[in-house]
């Protein structure tokens, strides 16, 4: 029988964190329990360094300092077959190294479940047909990749991420080249797909307003090594978020709750 009183193990967490990308310090000393269930975005200026922290998290670049951890093991011990099968990671821009149609593109997502050699299964390929589905992209599946459009690109590697079927999503700007629709509607739906799955999910924006509208938990990165983290209550303020950008804002209200206008 299971502890009732044993605490669950975070899908990702990291302490003591430093990490540096050139001459910018992104962070130190930080630390991060990314819970199943949960939505996380991170927001801070121009170069301080979201991307290099998200990459990080996924293993992709060491930090200087600390230990990362995955299903409460170190990252850095981990397999990349294995670690592809619980992380999955949407880049700010995807270079397509060989031609391919959208459907072979998507089921890249399967890669890290079959041995060499192994092709995909029925299953696999209906998977695949779903996630397109998901993202607006029913139809797409006979399409050469390099005709779609920016953001239905996009949209692709969404698909793909689906197919993946990670533990935690890793979205570097996935609004890139999405139009207002899919900016808000699509990510709303991949945020409820995830809580609804146990899953978590974890971007790095620069819209504050869409980061209100679809996170439960943030990280301000400051660009000199700090860090401001916690719940959208606690990080949300437009104390915080003129400090961030340096710019006075003007907190108005939405149905969907606070946003935030430069004045």
């Amino acid at each position: 029988m299971a502890d009732p009183g044993r605490q669950s193990v975070p899908l990702l967490g990291c302490s003591g964190l430093d990490i540096t990308i050139g001459r910018v310090c992104v962070t130190r000393a930080f630390s991060l329990d990314i819970e199943a269930g949960q939505c996380w975005c991170v927001l801070g200026r121009n170069g301080a360094g979201k991307t290099t922290l998200l990459r990080t998290l996924a293993g992709l670049h060491p930090p200087d300092a600390g230990v990362i951890l995955l299903d409460g093991q170190p990252i850095d011990t981990l397999k990349r077959p294995h670690i592809a099968r619980r992380l999955g990671v949407l880049f700010q821009e995807h270079q397509d190294l060989f031609p391919a149609t959208v459907l072979e593109s998507v089921l890249a997502g399967r890669h890290p479940y079959l041995h060499a050699w192994q092709r995909e299964s029925p299953a696999d390929i209906e998977r695949a047909r779903q996630a397109l589905a998901f993202v607006d992209l029913s139809g797409f599946e006979q399409r050469p990749l390099h005709t779609l459009s920016g953001g239905e690109r996009r949209r692709a590697g969404i698909a793909t991420l689906l197919t993946q079927d990670p533990a935690l999503f890793l979205l570097d700007e996935p609004t890139n080249h999405l139009d207002l629709h899919h900016r808000t509607r699509l990510l709303e739906a991949l945020r409820d797909h995830v809580r609804g799955q146990g899953k978590a999910l974890f971007m790095v924006l620069h819209d504050i307003n869409l980061a209100a509208r679809l996170a439960d938990h943030l990280v301000l990165l400051t660009g000199d090594g700090g860090a401001i983290t916690g719940t959208r209550a606690q990080v949300l303020t437009t104390g915080n978020l003129e400090r961030l950008y340096g710019h006075e804002l003007e907190q108005v209200g939405t149905r969907h709750g606070p946003a935030w206008l430069p004045t």
